[in-house]
């Protein structure tokens, strides 16, 4: 056996940490509560308790992947280094002043989110470049020494530096950032024309903000992460799965930290995405709910939908513009406050309200008995019944019915006049409502029907809840793969290396350069390419090329997808093809009599990874014997059933149960509700469908 065969996935959550290790004889796998102190403890705890699954030793391990929050979180609390923004003298408030939308029209009393830099530590530079790259106010060197001594001065612990039109000559940029680290080696520093070189400020401006905030807390929480596998025996490379789906060097990954925003999301996604075209699926929804967050996406044609801008830390009821816009490849879902550790309670108009707070890893559900007052949706899928309080992860955590039902009544049941089954029906009923509505919404502004899609689910959670969901939204078929407790974690084993290079580059399609792009495209390969060979080596590669255009005069941008070429200048009624094609998908329409314009260009380099093998379905199959009969409460007939207990390793290929059914297995459990059977699947899946509804 070689070390290359055992590969280590291992995604941190809000609540648990997940690890999923390949190897030889299959996949071993477990989850740990998340160590908040010291994150990088529970990984080693959690690969140690694989390894010893797999019979391997930490020495053998010859690659670890790892996908974190940190970054998000680090962000949404404000928990990062003292930073100074530099940037050209004027615009310096470009970040307080934000984009024109006001995200709540009719809220008069409207308060905009506090940018990450105040005004005091936005400095300025006396220069300026022109949008073709022309310098039209030269950086005067003695501005640059004055800059270092107040930087210096300022005691920072990180410099991020964003100048006018950086993204088509960042000479200004390099020279200052020069000068920065001959006096202060030590310190992080983040340029907008190496981060985010692209066309519009703001969120170019927020993007290298966002990489500086966080960057000394990465790039230092990575280094632990290394010398302490190193010190465990794990001497293998470590790879991050970047926001966008693919795989980068830990040193990469600690330079960019911004790339890391939604890179456990990423992961389950990916994880989706390979079980939709195994099952020959074009129109999926994946739903992945853990213990702090539900993420939502759609899948189609095999592919995670994906997009390069993401707002972060939403700050006025999860609307979409009160948050902070940064522009990075992202693989684009709708993410609620809805997990298992989700706290519930009653607001001012006396409703049960869940989420957005959670009660995490520390303290934890009250059931957990880790010092856990709040009743959360876990307290209450344990009093329905839905939860086995001897066998919850695996048996490694014991959960207490009683303490459940005592949160349940204290906090919610007694001020409602109901018992704590009762209250514990809405704390379900209104987290499942909450991501219906997110699912529904998510593909509406996608123009997609719902109820012909098919439902992927996966996480700790989403095994609970997703018949129910599938029962609000229409949905006939659910998809829960093998693993899927630890869904994003196995994810990270599924991803390619891949590098996404940008780069603006502002042309009028009527007076459409060639040249000029070419040259671009060359330097963004280099780029791009350089990046995916330190982890891909020789691997077989594919590149995927996107314009950004618009209508002369519109203020965005939609992706154009384009073949990767040496372009010609004649090339320009194919480019104008393609801008039309995709406007007419997205719209219904094309505009004629106005001017097209190329803003930013972006060039995806992967590696090829092995097809996915084609999965035997079956609609139906024989019946499986129950382990035991139990009880749980079936939200859509509303009332408490009698189910069978089925273990998740006896449903193979071919076999089924009809629902209600309790199907249960080590990271998870799966509620099939009276309106459904499950029938295992060649690929070890459960296919739940609805009854009388066939392929």
């Amino acid at each position: 056996m070689t070390q290359l065969m055992n590969r280590v996935g291992v995604d941190i959550g809000g609540t648990f940490t997940d690890v999923a290790l390949a190897h030889a004889g299959g996949l071993a796998t477990c989850k740990v509560l998340t160590n908040y102190a010291l994150p990088e403890q529970a990984i080693l705890d959690g690969i140690h308790i694989a390894a010893d699954k797999a019979g391997i030793a930490m020495g053998d391990i010859g690659q670890v992947i790892h996908g974190t929050t940190l970054v998000t979180n680090a962000l949404i609390e404000r928990r990062g280094a003292k930073l100074a923004f530099i940037t050209t003298e004027g615009f310096r408030d470009v970040i307080e002043m934000r984009a024109e939308n006001r995200f709540e029209q009719y809220d008069l009393n409207l308060s905009l989110p506090v940018p990450m830099v105040p005004r005091e530590d936005r400095l300025t530079l006396n220069e300026r470049m022109g949008p073709n790259g022309e310098i039209l106010l030269a950086l005067d060197p003695a501005d640059v020494d004055a800059m270092v001594i107040t930087v210096l001065a300022g005691d920072y612990e990180a410099v991020a530096i964003g100048l006018m039109h950086s993204y088509a000559n960042n000479a200004h940029e390099v020279q200052m950032a020069e000068a920065l680290r001959a006096a202060a080696p030590e310190m992080s520093i983040s340029l907008s024309s190496v981060i985010s070189p692209q066309m519009r400020e703001l969120p170019r401006f927020n993007t290298v903000i966002a990489n500086a905030y966080v960057q000394p807390q990465v790039a230092d929480y990575l280094g632990r992460l290394v010398d302490r596998l190193g010190d465990a025996g794990v001497r293998a490379p470590v790879f991050m799965l970047h926001s966008g789906g693919g795989l980068i060097s830990v040193d990469v990954a600690a330079e960019q930290p911004v790339r890391l925003l939604e890179s456990g999301p990423a992961g389950g996604a990916i994880f989706a995405a390979d079980f939709a075209r195994g099952h020959g699926l074009d129109s999926v929804l994946s739903f992945d709910m853990g213990g702090t967050t539900a993420k939502i996406c759609l899948i189609e044609d095999g592919a995670p939908k994906t997009a390069n801008t993401f707002e972060i830390a939403r700050t006025y009821r999860f609307k979409k513009g009160s948050g902070m816009t940064v522009s990075t490849p992202v693989v684009e879902m709708v993410e609620i406050g809805a997990g298992g550790g989700s706290i519930a309670s009653i607001d001012s108009l006396g409703r049960i309200q869940v989420g957005p707070r959670s009660a995490a890893s520390e303290p934890g559900p009250a059931c957990y008995g880790r010092g856990g007052e709040n009743p959360t949706v876990t307290d209450a899928n344990l009093v329905l019944g839905r939860l086995d309080p001897d066998n919850f992860a695996g048996g490694a955590i014991a959960l207490s019915a009683q303490a459940a039902s005592d949160a349940i009544d204290a906090k919610l049941a007694q001020s409602l006049d109901m018992d704590a089954s009762q209250a514990a029906f809405g704390v379900t009923e209104m987290v499942d409502e909450n991501m219906a509505n997110a699912a529904r919404v998510h593909t509406v502004e996608n123009g997609r029907d719902i109820e012909h899609f098919t439902m992927i689910g996966f996480g700790g959670g989403a095994p609970l809840h997703a018949c129910r969901l599938c029962e609000k939204l229409g949905i006939k078929e659910l998809i829960i793969p093998p693993g899927a407790g630890v869904g994003s974690a196995i994810g990270f084993l599924k991803a390619p290396f891949s590098y996404e290079a940008t780069r603006g580059l502002f042309q009028r399609l009527d007076q459409f350069n060639a040249a000029a792009l070419n040259t671009a495209l060359s330097e963004l390969e280099a780029e791009a390419t350089a990046f995916v060979s330190t982890g891909a080596k020789d691997a077989a590669t594919t590149t995927r090329l996107t314009a950004f255009m618009r209508y002369a005069g519109q203020g965005w941008e939609i992706p154009v997808v384009m073949p990767y070429k040496i372009f010609v200048d004649a090339d320009q009624a194919e480019i104008l093809t393609a801008f039309e094609a995709a406007y007419h998908t997205l719209f219904g329409r094309v505009i004629d009599g106005l001017g097209i314009e190329i803003t930013n260009w972006s060039l995806v380099v992967a590696s090829v990874l092995p097809d996915t093998p084609t999965v035997d379905r079956h609609d139906t199959g024989t019946a499986v014997t129950p382990l035991r009969m139990r009880q749980f409460f079936d939200a859509a007939l509303r009332k408490t059933v009698e189910a069978q207990e089925v273990g998740r390793a006896a449903i193979t290929a071919g076999q089924a149960v009809e629902g209600p059914a309790i199907i249960i297995e080590s990271e998870t459990t799966t509620i099939v509700t009276s309106g459904y059977r499950a029938v295992g699947q060649g690929d070890g899946s459960l296919r739940l469908i609805r009854k009388g509804d066939s392929a």
